[in-house]
């Protein structure tokens, strides 16, 4: 737990001078619900909101009452929410293809950005959001749930201390029983089921995540080919889009797999690490399972959340934006891992379409 004692050690620090003056933040879209959280607690001393930028009126309005918005914080375009309110970052909760937009508006006014994942809908943009980032000097974060599991920063710190072994393989699961079966909302389901808006299905939506851990855990490293078959179990519910991926990545020596679905029974976000000596079976949050060698029995471990802050994406945004924290190249929210992400999920789908291996560019 040395990592994440020093990371809480860190965040405590940093949270107090951002406190002292709050990050000005602006919102671009509201039509993905996981924005939800963060209308939800806009009272915050970390960052200010100061517009949020939604074409869709009636969306916005519907949300500013549930939510008791000001209207003045209410915009129909990002470039007048832009102009107006001169926000230091901007988090995104738009469709996946808009991402693109979103940087190509920010990043030549300096204003940093965090993307909801994954980073784009496309290598093509991916690269071109890269570029754009890069020649203006601003961040260009990926926000993933599963970033701010300490159960994920246990396993990571378990792998480094060699606890498992030389790695063999590592499974993720990912998914639930479909947008349209949990109830989103309209407008997120029509783009999350929109090929060109969305790049896919549940290859998307889900892949991403295993794609970034994987990537992650092995410290940046590329897979050397992707193999991928991509399933519509539910084709009248979902006629545009796959339902259900499974995507092999094969490294020197070890294997990746990523079961990404909208048919699981129940909500899941979990993954099994296999070495030559042991295993960590990552199950939530907040609880690993583990058996370290052939003699022993398998143990359970609970990580009090309460040790770290890696449960929150605005304060790890906002101390980014003040400098008060570096973002590494291996960092899960980096663009040089979501780059990774990206190149896999778009090698997912071209080997699905072609029935083939993928081999990335080293």
């Amino acid at each position: 737990m040395k990592i994440i004692r020093l990371v809480f050690c860190f965040f405590i620090v940093f949270n107090s001078a951002i406190a002292q003056k709050p990050v000005r933040i602006g919102i671009a879209g509201l039509s993905h619900s996981h924005v939800i959280p963060l209308l939800k607690n806009l009272d915050r001393e970390d960052i200010q909101i100061v517009g949020i930028a939604e074409s869709n009126t009636e969306l916005s309005t519907r949300y500013a009452r549930e939510f008791d918005i000001d209207d003045k914080l209410l915009f129909e375009s990002l470039d007048l929410m832009l102009e107006q309110t001169q926000p230091e970052g901007v988090v995104t909760f738009t469709s996946i293809y808009e991402h693109l937009k979103v940087v190509q508006l920010c990043a030549p006014k300096g204003i940093h950005v965090m993307i909801e994942k994954p980073l784009a809908v496309s290598n093509d943009h991916a690269l071109k959001m890269a570029k754009i980032a890069q020649n203006f000097g601003t961040l260009l974060l990926t926000n993933y749930e599963t970033s701010w599991y300490p159960s994920n920063y246990e396993g990571y710190e378990m792998i480094q201390n060699g606890e498992l072994g030389e790695l063999f393989k590592i499974i993720v699961y990912d998914g639930h029983k479909g947008p349209q079966e949990i109830n989103v909302n309209n407008e997120f389901l029509d783009w999350l089921t929109d090929p060109i808006l969305n790049g896919g299905g549940a290859v998307t939506d889900f892949g991403c995540y295993g794609a970034d851990l994987i990537t992650w855990l092995l410290k940046g490293e590329k897979p050397i080919s992707v193999y991928a078959e991509l399933k519509q179990y539910k084709p009248n519910v979902y006629p545009n889009v796959d339902d259900d991926a499974t995507i092999v990545l094969s490294y020197p020596g070890m294997e990746g797999i990523i079961h990404a679905s909208w048919n699981w029974p129940f909500n899941r976000k979990d993954m099994h690490i296999y070495g030559k000596t042991g295993y960590i079976f990552i199950d939530d949050a907040q609880t690993i399972r583990y058996r370290l060698d052939e003699k022993s029995k398998e143990k359970t471990k609970r990580i009090d959340s309460s040790e770290t802050s890696f449960s929150d994406p605005f304060t790890f945004f906002a101390a980014a934006i003040r400098g008060k924290i570096e973002i590494s190249p291996t960092d899960l929210s980096s663009l040089e891992i979501n780059l990774t992400v990206v190149e896999i999920l778009d090698a997912a789908r071209e080997s699905n379409r072609t029935g083939k291996k993928i081999y990335l560019s080293r």
